[in-house]
C-alpha cells in the first residue's frame, strides 16, 4: 500500500499551497500501513537542480503527506510513501529515483519479478545498468523506461515531447507483460508511476480487479482556485498579472474507490478527474493533461 503524487505549475511560491489545499486527499490515515515502518521521499526541482528529501523508515503509523513538501519552492514535485514490499529499507530503495533530469516512482509490484529480474537487467544498455544503487523492483522498471527514452533519442533531451514519454511508459509496460507471460505469469499486474524531467510529469495507471489503486488528477486554475490558495490575509499579498493564468495540475495515487476523490475541495474549486483503468496522463505547465488510454 502506498501513497503516490505528482504536481506541475507555473506559480513554484504557491506549490504548497496547492498541497495544502488537497491535503485530506493526499494523507495517509492511520492502518493504511501494517507489518512495518513507511518510508517516503519529496523529489522537486529548484534553480535547475534535481533535490531530493528521502526518510526510508518512518515509525508513523499515519502521514500528512502535504506537510512533507508545504516549504518548497517549486514548480514540480514528485512524492512517494510505501510500505516496502520489494528491497530492504534503506535509502537506496526509497523512491523517488533519479537519473540526471528525470525523477520516477512507483507503486504496487512487478508480477513474477524473480523470474524475470535477468531478463528486464539484459534489455537496459550497460550505462544505464550501472547506475541502478538498490534491490527494488521500482527502481529496475524506472531504468526499463529510460531505456526506451534512450532508444528514442530523447534520454537527454529536457524538451522531450508528450508523445514520447506516453510511448516509453506503454511499451515498458507491454516489455514486462511478455516477459511475465513467458514465465507463466500474471499480466497486466496493478501499477502506478510517475515520471519527471523537469519540463513534464507523466503517469501510468493501470487499476487492479478491487478499484484499490485509483488514480486521479486535480486541475488548479483561474481566479476562484487562486481565491483558494489566498484566502488567508497573510497570503493576501500574492498578485498575478492576470489570475486566469495561474495553473497546477496535481496527480495522486492508490484510492480506494471509496476514498478517491471525486468532488471539489471547495465551492467553485475544480473536481478531481478519475483516470480510466488503463491510462498514460502527461501533464505541463501551460495546457489541461494529455490523457490516452492503452
Amino acid at each position: 500500500m502506498a501513497r503516490l503524487f505528482g504536481l506541475i505549475g507555473n506559480r513554484a511560491d504557491l506549490a504548497g499551497r496547492v498541497l495544502e489545499l488537497e491535503r485530506e486527499a493526499l494523507r495517509v490515515p492511520p492502518g493504511v500501513f501494517s507489518g512495518g515502518p513507511l518510508s517516503w521521499g519529496i523529489g522537486f526541482y529548484q534553480g535547475g537542480d534535481v533535490l531530493l528529501r528521502r526518510r526510508p523508515n518512518d515509525e508513523r503509523t499515519a502521514l500528512d503527506v502535504a506537510s512533507l513538501a508545504k516549504d518548497l519552492r517549486s514548480d514540480l514535485i514528485v512524492g512517494h510513501v510505501r510500505a516496502a514490499t520489494v528491497g530492504n529499507i534503506r535509502t537506496e530503495n526509497t523512491h523517488p529515483f533519479r537519473y540526471r533530469e528525470w525523477l520516477f516512482a512507483h507503486t504496487g509490484s512487478i508480477d513474477s519479478y524473480a523470474a524475470i529480474r535477468g531478463r528486464l537487467l539484459e534489455s537496459i544498455p550497460e550505462f544505464l545498468r550501472k547506475d541502478i544503487r538498490g534491490d527494488t523492483d521500482s527502481e529496475v522498471l524506472f531504468h526499463v523506461v529510460l531505456s526506451f527514452l534512450h532508444d528514442a533519442g530523447r534520454l537527454q533531451d529536457g524538451g522531450t515531447d508528450p508523445r514520447t514519454l506516453v510511448a516509453a511508459l506503454s511499451s515498458t509496460a507491454s516489455l514486462i507483460d511478455h516477459l511475465i507471460g513467458e514465465v507463466g505469469g500474471r499480466a497486466g499486474f496493478p501499477l502506478n508511476a510517475i515520471l519527471a524531467n523537469g519540463e513534464l510529469v507523466a503517469a501510468i495507471h493501470r487499476g487492479d480487479e478491487k478499484a484499490q489503486n485509483r488514480m486521479a488528477y486535480r486541475i488548479v486554475h483561474g481566479r476562484g482556485d487562486l481565491d483558494l490558495l489566498v484566502a488567508d490575509d497573510a497570503l493576501r499579498r500574492v498578485r498575478l498579472t492576470d489570475p486566469g493564468a495561474l495553473r497546477f495540475t496535481l496527480l495522486a495515487s492508490d484510492f480506494a474507490e471509496a476514498q478517491l476523490p471525486d468532488r471539489p475541495s471547495a465551492p467553485h474549486a475544480h473536481a478531481w478527474t478519475a483516470l480510466p483503468p488503463r491510462a498514460i496522463v502527461v501533464a505541463t505547465r501551460d495546457a489541461d493533461p494529455l490523457v490516452e488510454t492503452f
